[in-house]
């Protein structure tokens, strides 16, 4: 029986994809079912998983992005919990397992898990989540060997927050939520705006488990993808920006405290500022179309 159903969408990144997949195989603690959305798949992506017994595919033949690509492959999914993994990711030892030992400490499926990032460069972003330690920012040069012998060794505490790949949620708390909204297709800003579908839907556990640890080669994969103005979108839909909505609910990169029962409001310069905004931008967007 498959744990986790693992989704990993790509387009035209195989060599990051095949060791994407490989590290899956070789550093799962379980046995999980691996989903790859192909997207065009015109540089051989299309016929390696074709040869791979262990993967499973749905094919599209342009690039439909993200957010069509996790929805999509909801239909093949197999396990009670459901990971978004970036094809430019690789697991280390026993991540599936650090996830798998909090999710039976919460005892129910009201949360949002993340494994935590390791990468070679820093993001300028108070929000941002990641251990920074550089073992390659591409294949060529990556030096698995000694992240492995490494990754033990490098520590990180729970923090709050989650909300983008690797993420885990169960099969039934994404099909109650609706999945990745379409409307932020490509993708840009869909992981915020899912988590503000389960915070509305009273989820209060965003937690990012440090000991589940992934190297991330930083945007080998959306780094190429033209992108939605998925900022103002959230701003938008939601009346907050997403900046605020991880600073101030999900208090994102702060040190895990518990579920987020009791959470200090929006100050009220920051709710000002973003309703203006919102106005403005809605007037301006009318104005367009």
């Amino acid at each position: 029986m498959n744990r986790f159903s693992i989704i990993i969408p790509t387009w035209n990144n195989l060599e990051y994809l095949r060791l994407c997949v490989s590290s899956i195989l070789k550093n799962s603690y379980f046995k999980n079912q691996i989903i790859v959305y192909v997207n065009e798949g015109s540089d051989g992506t299309l016929e390696w998983v074709k040869e791979q017994t262990e993967v499973e595919f749905i094919h599209s033949a342009k690039n439909e992005g993200i957010c069509v690509a996790v929805n999509s492959s909801r239909e093949k999914v197999q396990a009670k919990y459901m990971v978004y993994m970036n094809d430019d990711m690789y697991v280390c030892r026993n991540w599936d397992l650090e996830l798998f030992k909090k999710i039976e400490e919460i005892g129910h499926d009201g949360f949002m898990l993340s494994s935590t990032l390791i990468e070679p460069h820093p993001v300028n972003n108070p929000n941002y989540v990641s251990i920074v330690r550089n073992f390659g920012d591409n294949v060529s040069n990556f030096r698995e060997e000694e992240l492995l012998a490494s990754v033990d060794r490098i520590y990180k505490a729970d923090w709050s927050g989650a909300s983008w790949p690797p993420s885990v949620v169960s099969t039934r708390l994404w099909d109650v939520v609706g999945g990745y909204s379409i409307e932020f297709s490509p993708g840009m800003y869909s992981d915020p705006d899912f988590s503000m579908k389960l915070w509305r839907y009273g989820v209060r556990i965003f937690m990012g488990v440090g000991k589940s640890k992934v190297y991330h080669f930083q945007s080998k994969s959306t780094g190429k993808v033209k992108k939605n103005n998925g900022n103002e979108m959230f701003l938008i839909k939601w009346g907050i920006s997403a900046r605020a909505f991880y600073k101030y609910h999900l208090r994102m990169a702060r040190e895990y405290e518990g579920a987020l029962v009791k959470t200090k409001g929006v100050p009220f310069f920051v709710s000002f500022g973003n309703l203006m905004k919102r106005i403005y931008r809605s007037i301006r967007y009318k104005a367009v179309i």
